[in-house]
């Protein structure tokens, strides 16, 4: 496979030169989970979120690859890794990235939005890991309103309803913006729909699409409904933690974070100006990942 990708620096690159090697681990339950593997020196380990794969992070990991061993790995259900089944729970993520700590030896991890909640979740149980930086995890104050979401949405997959579902979580799980959550539920399905269209036709390349990845929101409202309004249990958590967000962020990812912050007063909390949830990602999926490296390069490089 063939293709041209430019990396942080602008410069052009070939799939056959690209800077990463790709491997995979089995976890408990027999399931492979793929990642991209890039770098030398101690292994930082990259939880994406909804939406994405590891490779929306494959800029960030370049950014810090001249120090670390980064690994991108595809959560289960996602790109390079085997699917989860509707008896899945968050258990089975962390079962995952402790596959992944136990075959690379890795201590330090970064989980981004989803990510981050598994991430919280196995920090509670996993010794492995010393540092833990958490970008926006998407948490509600209790299960009750993620679930009635969900219930919606996967009404609507079942219906082969896809552009009204993805209109559901994006109205209920405001990410994007304040602004574009605010939209008339038409007008946001209207241009979900004409954006949907334009991939379908012009194709993802190296990325998954919106189409492909719309299914994993199931995985990812359970993953939320799991978590929120059991924050309180974070007091548990050992490791040490820095808190990741955007100024430009919306309320609701604001109060998530305000909501860990609480219980995990050893944690370190840091807010990027002018950055918002989607910051990690590589810049052509509108992500600004160099002052979000600066951070991590310093909280992973203390003792």
């Amino acid at each position: 496979m063939k293709s041209t990708q430019t990396n942080i620096n602008g410069q052009s690159t070939e799939a056959s030169q690209k800077p990463y090697s790709i491997d995979s681990v089995t976890s408990k339950d027999g399931t492979v989970i793929g990642y991209r593997e890039l770098g030398y020196g101690p292994g930082v380990i990259i939880l994406h979120g909804s939406m994405s794969t590891g490779y929306n992070h494959l800029q960030l990991a370049e950014l810090l690859a001249d120090t670390f061993t980064i690994y991108l790995p595809d959560r289960r259900g996602f790109g390079l890794s085997g699917p989860y089944n509707r008896e899945h729970t968050l258990q089975n993520d962390v079962e995952d990235l402790n596959a992944l700590l136990v075959k690379t030896g890795t201590h330090n991890v970064l989980g981004v939005s989803a990510g981050g909640i598994i991430c919280l979740k196995a920090a509670l149980s996993l010794p492995a890991i010393h540092k833990l930086a958490i970008y926006e995890p998407p948490l509600f104050q209790n299960s009750a309103v993620p679930a009635a979401i969900m219930t919606r949405f996967d009404q609507e997959m079942a219906q082969g309803k896809v552009t009204a579902a993805l209109t559901t979580s994006m109205k209920g799980v405001p990410l994007l913006s304040d602004f574009f959550s605010a939209m008339p539920r038409w007008l946001l399905e209207f241009m979900t729909n004409k954006m949907m269209s334009f991939e379908d036709k012009k194709g993802g390349g190296n990325y998954a699409s919106f189409r492909e990845l719309a299914p994993t929101l199931h995985h990812d409202g359970q993953v939320i409904i799991e978590m929120s309004g059991q924050q309180e249990r974070l007091r548990a958590i050992r490791a040490e933690v820095i808190l990741l967000g955007g100024s430009k962020s919306t309320a609701f990812l604001k109060a998530g974070m305000d909501s860990v912050a609480k219980v995990l007063s050893h944690s370190r909390r840091v807010e990027f100006p002018g950055l918002n949830h989607s910051s990690t990602w590589n810049t052509d999926r509108g992500g600004q990942p160099r002052p979000v490296a600066q951070e991590l390069r310093r909280f992973f490089s203390e003792h």
